[in-house]
């Protein structure tokens, strides 16, 4: 055997290609190979911006004796969890089942069928941390598997039958209000209302837990939901989580007051958080969410457009050191800025010792202001940046995270008034259709220099119909709610379980395990809670009763067990927009109600502009509706608002207290 990373497409295989590790892809013929030679699977788990993924292949990977213990005993295989997150849940799943904390790398022991025995995260090459060493972990194994063969298989039918548990949907009645203001208030006690976020370090923005709370705001008026939210935005967005150079946000911090960041950057933090700053200066024109709602968008178009897309993410490390990119010393800010440094420090504080083991971490101390100083300063600390050596950019194309780009594009082009991000959504949208279609209609879920890489997943449909609908919405563009219709109709077809709900992955991943219905968010939106979304949005905008139904049969299918539901704040989202969403039709000629209307700050507002040559359908209540000229009718609850004239009366209308006379 020998390694067979070298014919991988995915960036993270690729870094591991000259390990002397005989690392096989996963398939049919490497579990073929491992059950022909009766050798236990050892399963790497990672992704090409983990920093422990790197320290680990460092230490264990690139070692020729840890290699030669793990190639006597094992078939091992390396899996990108970005490209293959259907099995990457799986064996995460199976480690939680085991009582262990998720993360990444992710170790597993696998039989030669492919089913977990056993399972972790990062091992150092030597006794620390009160853990095992790696070498120790791997003979171990190896002992059990040719000594204590009974209850190896015994762990395995214990995981088999847990994970087939976690898939089986729990039904119930749909969430209504008493359940969201329950998990509201859960979420606001888990609040750290001195630094903003959840809990403490490490600090993860969690921004599906945030979208929910904005939503609520929304709903209730409860004011410490939007405060949450708005202590989040201004405490990352002046943090060192944040490139006060190159914009966008770092994945997490490891500290609670958002100083220290792991560098790494995801396409789909950034994308979620965009979001999140249009819904936030769509209610308070904040300067501070607009500098960073562009300078993000900035990083997008010169740093991560790839293949007409956008790349997945870029690498936290650069010569082998973590952050060696992003930081600083005292020494090179004050040669870079000269007599300008006093000023730049009253900004950002940068001490002699450093904030960060001798380092600089830029992060904003004073108040939102002097940008006409500061930008100048910081274009010069940028410029002289850039003459490192970059981290490394993993540049394949993920569908769903292109798609939840797209539509947050949609959105923050109508609230900061930027119609180029419209046009770059919308580029970047016939990019994935073209590139990643698959037969049938559906979209392929992972790509590399023009060649398919994973078969698509329901998060890559559930987002691209969302994308779609953003796009109809912001264009009036028709082809887009066809497109959304068509891609639910395939969706439905190759993705439903047959009980309104839907499995992760149109065939079974993984032949012991049940295929995989997944609820809960993680730092991305669940599938489901997306599909539940675009039921409800689709209902708004067509009054189509069957979708309706669907919307209530897939939230139905998940809400019999209300802990569960703690973990699916964007589910509750779904079923808040289900029963609340504003469908305000626009008649021809009134673009500025249309956009006043786009740029709401409440989520659960669908904008539907008719066309001068045609009518609603009859189901619709504002079929017939007419006005004298110019005008938008705001519809909630199956009744239409009196026609209104002007984008202060939209904007009125749409606060879900305001008065919406039949």
């Amino acid at each position: 055997m020998r390694n067979m990373l070298g014919e991988a497409s995915s960036p993270y295989l690729q870094q591991h290609k000259d390990n002397p590790v005989h690392w096989q892809l996963w398939s049919p013929e490497t579990l073929a190979l491992a059950a022909r030679l009766d050798r236990p699977i050892l399963l790497s788990i990672g992704y090409a911006a983990c920093h422990w993924c790197h320290v680990m292949a460092h230490e264990s990977f690139e070692d020729p004796e840890t290699a030669a213990l793990m190639n006597r005993h094992f078939i091992n295989i390396k899996l990108d969890r970005e490209e293959r997150p259907d099995l990457d849940q799986i064996f995460m799943s199976a480690l939680h089942a085991m009582g262990e904390q998720g993360g990444w790398p992710l170790t597993m022991a696998l039989t030669p069928q492919g089913e977990p025995f056993w399972g972790g995260t990062y091992f150092p090459p030597v006794p620390r941390f009160g853990r095992p060493s790696f070498r120790q972990i791997l003979a171990a194994l190896a002992n059990a598997w040719d000594t204590d063969r009974d209850r190896i298989t015994g762990s395995a039918a214990t995981l088999r039958r847990a994970l087939a548990a976690q898939a089986a949907p729990r039904p119930g009645e749909p969430p209504g209000p008493a359940l969201l203001d329950d998990i509201r208030a859960a979420y606001l006690r888990a609040m750290d209302w001195q630094h903003g976020g959840i809990g403490r370090a490490p600090k993860f923005p969690n921004i599906p837990i945030f979208r929910f709370l904005w939503q609520e705001y929304c709903r209730t008026n409860e004011p410490s939901a939007a405060q949450a939210v708005e202590l989040l935005l201004e405490r990352m967005s002046q943090g060192g989580i944040y490139d006060h150079l190159g914009g966008g946000y770092a994945r997490y911090a490891t500290d609670e007051a958002w100083l220290v960041p792991h560098f790494e950057k995801m396409l789909y933090d950034n994308a979620l958080i965009l979001d999140l700053l249009a819904l936030a200066r769509a209610r308070r024109p904040t300067p501070l969410y607009a500098a960073r709602a562009r300078e993000t968008v900035a990083w997008l178009r010169r740093d991560m457009r790839a293949e007409g897309a956008f790349a997945a993410a870029e690498d936290a490390d650069s010569e082998g050191e973590e952050g060696k990119f992003y930081v600083w010393t005292r020494d090179e800010i004050v040669e870079c800025l000269g007599a300008d440094v006093d000023f730049f420090t009253q900004h950002y504080p940068a001490p002699a010792g450093g904030n960060w083991e001798g380092k600089i971490i830029l992060e904003r101390r004073a108040p939102f202001a002097e940008e006409e100083r500061l930008a100048p300063l910081r274009a010069r600390l940028f410029v002289r940046r850039n003459a490192r050596i970059r981290p490394a950019r993993d540049d394949k194309i993920l569908a769903d995270w292109n798609a939840l780009t797209i539509a947050a594009l949609a959105r923050a082009s109508a609230v900061f008034a930027e119609p180029a991000w419209l046009t770059l959504a919308e580029d970047v949208f016939a990019s994935i259709l073209t590139a990643m279609s698959e037969p049938g209609g559906s979209v392929a879920h992972a790509c590399r220099h023009g060649k398919i890489s994973a078969p698509g997943l329901l998060e890559d449909q559930a987002a691209m119909i969302r994308a779609a609908l953003a796009l109809y919405q912001a264009t009036a563009k028709p082809e887009y709610l066809a497109q959304a219709q068509n891609l639910l109709a395939v969706t439905e077809q190759k993705f439903a379980d047959g009980g309104g709900a839907f499995f992760m992955s149109a065939d079974a991943a993984q032949s012991f395990a049940p295929r995989a219905r997944n609820a809960q968010d993680g730092p991305t939106p669940s599938g489901i809670a997306l599909m539940a979304e675009n039921y409800a949005l689709l209902h708004a905008l067509t009054a189509a009763p069957e979708l309706r139904e669907k919307a209530e049969a897939l939230l139905a299918a998940f809400s019999g067990g209300a802990d569960r539901l703690t973990g699916s704040p964007l589910l509750l989202a779904a079923a808040d927009l289900l029963e609340n969403t504003a469908c305000v039709v626009v008649t021809p000629g009134a673009a500025e109600l249309a956009h006043a209307a786009l740029a709401a700050p409440d989520p659960a507002v669908a904008v539907l502009r008719i066309p001068a040559d045609a009518s609603l359908p009859p189901g619709h209540p504002a079929h017939g509706k007419t006005a004298t000229g110019p005008a938008a009718f705001i519809c909630r609850g199956g009744v239409c608002s009196l026609p209104v004239t002007t984008p202060q009366e939209v904007r009125a209308g749409l606060h879900r207290n305001g008065d919406i006379s039949p």
